[in-house]
């Protein structure tokens, strides 16, 4: 079976062994992620410029803080408590070992829903416009990240026959789907595309919401799709009515995109 090699890049960039007893690197998924943070807070700079001007260049500036704060803490949260529920159980001090990996995008995504209506109500902002500008620029993170993991070899797809499969590290020796670039392409630069030029809108600008809730709509059906070739957690399997908990767990963010969307029509 035919299959293209997968390219080995070390996922470590600089090993500065143990600390304290704690390993400390720098490793291309850090870089993606912090990349992606900045990034994106540089385009909500440039999103902001035009009307409705969800926030300042400051308060822009001040929720970038906010904005890591959340996704680490509901990134961890999510993952433990979506995918290893039992383990936090048998060791609560597993929520705190981030450097054995685990991140939720759905429960990053809560984290930082909380973050923007604590920040929002705080700073005396429009929530719906500020979601706009916030969900304009998610997908730039979503692209990186996903680039990390196939990187780090990790979130493979299923068993493909497809000219394009790969071999990769961990997944046994036949070739499967590339299923992290496969989101890397809808949930990050197709998603971005569409918002971008959907931003450009005034019409659609000003129907605060519409871009939050098209954002949602767009990475539950992203993510929904590669699902169907992604390889389901181990430990989880294929869940209710055959679907894996990424599905499942993308049914709300479905749900509250098409809300967005209705609300926005309705009170334009």
């Amino acid at each position: 079976m035919l299959a293209i090699p997968f390219p080995a890049i070390d996922p470590v960039i600089v090993d500065f062994g143990p600390l304290i007893g704690l390993p400390l690197a720098i490793r291309w998924y850090s870089v993606m992620w912090l990349g992606g943070c900045v990034l994106a807070w540089l385009y909500v700079r440039r999103f902001i410029a035009r009307p409705p001007h969800a926030m300042s260049d400051r308060d822009a500036s001040d929720f970038l803080f906010w904005a890591i704060l959340a996704t680490v803490i509901g990134g961890r949260l999510g993952y433990v408590g979506f995918y290893m529920p039992g383990l936090m159980l048998d060791n609560p001090l597993t929520l705190f070992a981030v450097w054995q990996g685990g991140m939720s995008f759905h429960g990053g995504l809560i984290g930082v829903i909380v973050a923007m209506i604590l920040f929002a109500r705080k700073r005396n902002l429009d929530l719906l416009a500020m979601s706009d500008a916030i969900a304009c620029a998610a997908p730039i993170g979503l692209f990186l990240v996903r680039v990390a993991n196939f990187i780090n070899g990790e979130l493979y797809g299923r068993v493909t026959d497809a000219p394009w499969g790969m071999v990769f590290p961990g997944g046994g020796d036949q070739p499967r789907h590339p299923s992290q670039l496969y989101e890397a392409a809808l949930e990050g630069l197709v998603l971005f595309l569409i918002l971008f030029f959907l931003s450009r809108s005034q019409a659609i600008r000003n129907k605060t919401g519409m871009l939050a809730g098209i954002f949602f709509i767009g990475y539950a059906a992203a993510r929904g799709l590669v699902e169907l070739v992604r390889q389901p957690d181990a430990h989880l399997g294929l869940l209710l009515g055959g679907a894996t908990m990424g599905q499942l767990l993308s049914i709300p963010v479905l749900l509250l995109g098409l809300y967005l969307v209705i609300r926005a029509q309705r009170t334009a």
